[in-house]
């Protein structure tokens, strides 16, 4: 897919790998819709990208909220070619002490909020790809939790888990109404997200730019080539 002028949805898009996205999807044209719960984080990065920078405020677990979110994108936008589902939330710790609460909240985030968004971006690209031969390309951020199980992490893995299991049975569904998916699954990156998590990552992570940069190239691959699924690692986690 050539960017220039599409338009993509951001999830999560108000700091960490959602930024990156964000920056590089309109170093290379492309219109971005970030979703995020922060006005005032938005506006700064809508301050630091500029006019291809559309904020938008939602949380991705209220289906009311994204309901109205992907309508505000196609009403302004009249299109909607990229879907990055990039919100995330971990929270780790031993099972006996986690609470509901935290397991809710990752399944709403993680789970929940991919499905909501997925399903609202489903119908404008079915109906561009009716009208023009290409849907889009729905890209899920999960992790090497959905590929692998740790202890301490019992919620968080099932969630990654469960956005691993969508997307194939997605990518399935939806492959000829030419929609792409994705499933990405990035090992430890330097972002803020294990600070939120409770957790430590790798001594020697990998930079938010590189991935960003790695589901680009998915993105812009030609619409008869799907990569379905990326693992990213670093090489030298321990420096």
């Amino acid at each position: 897919m050539m960017l220039h002028d599409k338009v993509a949805v951001v999830t999560g898009a108000s700091r960490g790998l959602g930024a990156h996205f964000a920056h590089q999807l309109i170093d290379r044209g492309a219109h971005v819709f970030g979703l995020a719960r922060s006005q005032d984080a938005l506006n700064d990065l809508h301050d630091e990208l500029g006019e291809r920078f559309h904020p938008v405020v939602c949380d991705v677990t209220n289906e009311q909220a994204v309901t109205d979110a992907f309508t505000h994108v196609t009403d302004t936008a009249g299109q909607l070619d990229v879907l990055i589902n990039n919100a995330g939330f971990g929270q780790f710790g031993a099972v006996d002490e986690l609470s509901t609460e935290a397991w809710d909240q990752q399944q709403a985030t993680n789970v929940r909020g991919v499905f909501l968004c997925s399903r609202a971006a489903v119908a404008p690209m079915k109906a561009q790809n009716k009208a023009e031969g290409f849907g889009g390309h729905i890209v899920n951020i999960a992790s090497i939790a959905g590929l692998v199980g740790n202890p301490n992490i019992s919620a968080y893995n099932t969630s990654k888990y469960a956005v691993r299991g969508f997307s194939q049975a997605l990518m399935k569904e939806l492959r000829d109404d030419g929609i792409k998916v994705t499933c990405i699954y990035p090992g430890s990156t330097e972002t803020n997200f294990s600070n939120v998590a409770g957790s430590s990552i790798a001594p020697n992570p990998m930079q938010p730019e590189d991935v960003a940069g790695t589901v680009l190239h998915v993105i812009e691959g030609p619409d008869n080539y799907l990569i379905s699924e990326v693992v990213m690692r670093p090489l030298r986690p321990r420096g």
